[in-house]
């Protein structure tokens, strides 16, 4: 250990208050204004794990709400997910006018537009505020993970995206929480989306906590910004595509696969198993806070993993287990079949999330890393939305959508495949991964 990396260890001794021991302790590399960054970074993606996984806990009482049968959320749910089309035309804007200033302004919108979500009157309404709603989630989320990204050790990159997706859980678990009580609360659904509004009150920590990336700040100081044209904002993936084929299709490929697997089996989750299951809303939330609490450890434990093993080793073992366990939950067995292969689902769609978003922002140069990830973002969508239109296309009208969501699950294998594809991107710094160090 450097003497520097000893002193922060001393001045250090045990994990600030907002990291749980479940989550390890903090690496001695990682410095306090480091962590500080972090926390902040963290504390919003916590919010927008609320969000966006809102609906699909309460998507039977909003279908219900607007007279819609179980046959139709694969169709309503695709729709939701088209949020991050528009999103990938804001993402560029982080490599153009910086990560901070496009990380705040998300912020802002998306808790207008949550809110807005609590006062829709048709599912036209809210499928159109919803949308909305997600392109500043999505924008928000990408440029967490490339702030994130870009200001953590090299060695400890895994484990600081780990973080990020541990948070992510934790802001579902709220939502599991307060959907617990659905049945009670004055407005239903409805007011759980009033929560999501609470970020705009944190605006002042946010702005005082978030600061640009020092890549950026040098990049825009040599003259190397991107520039703002719609056409140039692909220019740096064409030409990234050109000189690293394999490893640019190769993430695509990975998420576009792995989002038709996970999409599907976490956005439907809450409707099949209190439609098909009969379950109580308290009883769905007991079981998916469980599965929260093993996604939290998930992410982190994986982010670790990747940093000590590889992120392709790990991804490889986490793509090809979650379609069995997906298998096993949308089986139409008995009740604790449900409540054993939940967690192990979650900790594999959660773990595959991170090496995702890990690959996304380590295999691309400063100058696109946010237009890349709005790239990964824009294939996951149509992803996730064409498998769950394929679900909604093969259940017939009055039947379960279990079937089609055993058969979509598998596609999860050719992630697994493609992942062993690509350069090895852990403990190695991202100016020599995406130097062109590496094959492919």
């Amino acid at each position: 250990m450097s003497p520097a990396a000893a002193e922060a260890a001393t001045q250090r001794p045990g994990n600030p208050w907002w990291i749980p021991p479940i989550l390890g302790r903090v690496p001695p590399e990682v410095d306090a204004r480091q962590l500080s960054l972090i926390g902040a970074v963290a504390l919003a993606i916590y919010f927008e794990g609320y969000d966006i996984t809102m609906a699909a806990q309460a998507i039977k009482y909003i279908r219900e709400d607007f007279g819609l049968p179980q046959s139709e959320i694969g169709r309503v749910s695709a729709w939701f997910r088209l949020g991050a089309i528009p999103a990938f035309f804001l993402i560029p804007f982080g490599d153009v006018f910086g990560r901070r200033r496009v990380f705040l302004l998300c912020i802002v919108g998306s808790s207008f537009a949550t809110l807005a979500t609590a006062f829709t009157q048709s599912i036209e309404q809210f499928i159109l505020v919803q949308i909305f709603a997600r392109t500043f989630l999505i924008t928000g989320v990408a440029q967490a993970y490339v702030i994130v990204a870009e200001e953590v050790p090299a060695a400890h990159r895994g484990w600081s995206i780990g973080i990020l997706g541990a948070f992510s859980a934790l802001g579902v678990g709220l939502g599991a929480l307060l959907f617990s009580m659905i049945e009670w609360l004055p407005y239903g659904w409805r007011s759980l989306y009033v929560v999501g509004v609470v970020p705009l009150a944190l605006m002042p920590y946010f702005r005082a906590r978030v600061r640009e990336t020092a890549r950026f700040t040098r990049e825009r100081a040599t003259g190397a910004r991107a520039a703002f044209a719609l056409g140039e904002w692909i220019g740096p993936i064409v030409a990234l595509s050109t000189r690293h084929p394999v490893r640019t299709l190769c993430v695509i490929g990975i998420a576009a696969f792995s989002s038709a697997a996970t999409g599907p089996v976490h956005a439907l989750a809450a409707d099949y198993v209190l439609t098909d299951h009969g379950w109580a809303p308290w009883e769905f939330s007991l079981m998916y806070l469980t599965g929260g609490v093993v996604g939290v450890i998930g992410n982190t434990l994986t982010g670790r993993l990747g940093d000590r093993f590889g992120r392709r080793i790990v991804g490889c073992a986490i793509f090809a287990t979650m379609p069995l366990f997906g298998l096993a939950f949308y089986n139409g067995g008995s009740a604790w079949l449900l409540i054993v292969a939940w967690p192990l689902l979650a900790f594999t769609t959660t773990g595959g999330s991170m090496i995702v978003r890990a690959l996304a922002t380590e295999l691309f140069p400063t100058s696109s890393r946010g237009t890349a990830t709005g790239v990964l973002i824009l294939v996951e969508t149509l992803g996730s939305a064409a498998a769950l239109w394929l679900i909604t296309w093969f259940t017939p009208m009055g039947t379960s959508i279990a079937v089609a969501v055993r058969a979509v699950v598998f596609v999860s294998a050719a992630a697994a495949v493609l992942a062993l594809c690509l350069p090895e991107t852990a403990r190695r710094d991202l100016e020599d991964i995406s130097g062109g160090g590496g094959s492919g």
